[in-house]
């Protein structure tokens, strides 16, 4: 290891522990790094700072300037704090929204982020315990607040905390806002944070904006009458011991389904997520407790929301009875499909209405739109590029249905962020039409594959912790775009390539055009003759590099479905060659 980087880390530490501003417990857990013969977790704790991103933050928790803890917290709020009161002069009675979720240090966290507000003359929001992310989002809107915050690592291990920065849209800052924000946050000094709060700006909110919350999660139902027919339909929910424990539930129950059912085990609250390895949905693992009660009690299906409740996962029977866990990418085609066969079907659509997805979600739900004559449009990962779609087009064009593959949906535009409680409901209401259909989910799915074709979609995330993974991250994004560009991915000839930190597109004979994106972003996508889309995206929140591979295959009938998956596997199994993964 670097001796230079070392005591540069070494000295930052100890101005930690000759600070006053620090408490005993961070000065001694620093000592304890100081102290300790293995510099490397002293180097991971100080060697940069946490970033305050364009979403906020998000890190292990503990002491150092790279961890998530109260000083960090507090300097992030004090800087938040003041680029709101630049942007807002002159506005008697700025307000803001502030929430957290079941995490370690969540409360704490949250309560010093309302302090900072508050003394800096700013009104908060506070919400009385646990609340799920999109309730967040809605009380913004709702309360006609300049900003929030949420106190979440949303699916991250148990390790992690963060901090998710939200504008009065109600929709995670963009541009110009987040560079102005992270310009006053990086100007904070320690010493110049308020952490003294005053109680009279701090307004403790709740079971009001809860009620408010579940009217307008109603909305997103598209056919109360398959509700009311299957209302006995068999669910088994998880919270996986997060926010949506308590108000999923009850929204079920206000869209009239009457036959839920929750595992015990996981509704306790507890940061540690004691019963699963991660409390991520996109891991199957994590859904076992649930399958397990599934079985036990015959269900139609089961379904779970991440600890901020801004994800799902579904989980359905196929055709031999077993359990089969669906990926993002279904559960976002099988929303855009219902939304539209069945809005068309009861004459909802008027003609004007819109689909979003991001560019690494796949190219069936474009199928679909295209087919039934609703436009789609293409954005970056993340909520906040949905949320500005929405927004741009307000009054205009009618938002119907928006999401991305990790598991992400917004039927409805009250809310300007990932929606699990809405997105939950209608899944629900879906498997209701199945039912009633003499279908289940897993029916659904197939006549989708049948129709529109097959592809496989697979994720792969390569982790590389510290500075030397994020170093090796930056090199791999650098050779894909030079020497090791690929010009074939599993036999098929790479025919365009599209750069976003570019901006531009390039076929296979050097053809040079623009990509009309709002921003450049670091994303690299190789498109092939046979169909195959691969997106490259290192992480903004965790130390890895994600590959989204799509690989179509053949599928005549159902019974394909197997056949079909085995052929695309080949071709992800020659394509992580190809790239080296």
């Amino acid at each position: 290891m670097d001796i230079d980087l070392i005591k540069s880390c070494e000295a930052k530490a100890k101005e930690w522990l000759t600070s006053p501003v620090y408490d005993e417990q961070t000065k001694a857990e620093v000592k304890a790094l100081l102290e300790a013969e293995d510099k490397t977790a002293l180097v991971d704790a100080f060697y940069q700072s946490l970033e305050f991103g364009t979403g906020g933050l998000r890190g292990i928790m503990g002491a150092g300037t790279n961890r998530m803890n109260r000083y960090i917290v507090g300097a992030a709020t004090q800087g938040f704090a003041n680029y709101i009161n630049k942007a807002f002069a002159g506005k008697k009675d700025i307000a803001v929204v502030v929430g957290h979720d079941c995490r370690n240090h969540g409360r704490e966290f949250a309560e010093t982020v309302a302090n900072i507000f508050s003394a800096n003359g700013i009104k908060v929001y506070l919400f009385e315990s646990l609340r799920p992310t999109p309730e967040i989002s809605f009380a913004i809107r709702q309360l006609k607040a300049q900003a929030g915050v949420n106190v979440t690592a949303s699916h991250n291990p148990k390790e992690y905390n963060g901090y998710k920065a939200y504008w009065e849209d109600g929709a995670q800052v963009l541009a110009p806002h987040d560079t102005g924000i992270i310009d006053e946050v990086n100007k904070v000094k320690i010493e110049e944070v308020k952490f003294q709060g005053n109680p009279d700006l701090i307004q403790i909110i709740g079971g009001e904006m809860d009620w408010d919350y579940l009217q307008a999660v109603k909305e997103a139902m598209v056919d109360q009458e398959v509700i009311n027919r299957q209302k006995d339909l068999n669910i088994v929910y998880t919270p996986l011991h997060g926010t949506g424990r308590v108000i999923i539930p009850e929204a079920l129950r206000s869209w009239g389904f009457q036959n839920i059912h929750v595992v015990p085990e996981q509704m306790v609250i507890d940061g540690n997520f004691p019963t699963v390895v991660s409390p991520n949905p996109e891991n199957s693992e994590a859904m076992t407790l649930g399958m397990k009660l599934g079985t036990k009690l015959n269900a139609d299906l089961v379904i779970a929301s991440d600890p901020d409740a801004d994800r799902l996962a579904i989980v359905c029977r196929n055709p031999k009875g077993e359990w089969e866990i669906l990926n993002g990418n279904q559960t976002a085609m099988m929303f855009a499909w219902y939304i539209i066969a069945n809005k068309k079907k009861l004459g909802q659509l008027k003609g004007n209405e819109f689909l979003v997805k991001t560019i690494v979600t796949t190219e069936i739900i474009k199928k679909i739109a295209d087919k039934n004559g609703v436009e789609l449009m293409d954005c970056y990962t993340g909520f906040k590029w949905i949320a500005a779609l929405i927004r741009e087009n307000e009054g205009v064009k009618k938002y119907i249905g928006g999401g991305e593959e990790s598991f992400g949906f917004l039927p409805f535009d009250k809310v300007r962020d990932k929606d699990s409680p809405a997105s939950i409901c209608l899944i629900c209401e879906i498997a209701a039409w199945a039912k009633d259909n003499g279908k289940t989910l897993y029916d659904l799915l197939m006549d989708i594959y049948l129709e529109y074709g097959f592809t496989l979609n697979h994720t792969i995330n390569v982790v590389r912790p510290g500075k030397t993974g994020a170093d090796e991250i930056k090199q791999m994004m650098v050779d894909f775009r030079g020497a090791k560009a690929p010009k074939t991915l599993a036999g098929s000839k790479v025919i365009c390539t599209k750069d976003y930190q570019a901006l531009t597109a390039t076929d296979d004979k050097g053809n040079v055009t623009k990509l009309d994106m709002p921003a450049k972003s670091n994303v690299l996508q190789w498109f092939t003759e046979s169909g195959i889309k691969i997106s490259v995206r290192p992480s903004g929140t965790e130390p890895k590099i994600k590959f989204y591979i799509e690989a179509p295959a053949e599928m005549q009938c159902p019974k394909c479905y197997t056949s079909a998956t085995a052929e695309a596997m080949a071709q992800v199994e020659a394509i992580k060659k190809d790239l080296g993964i």
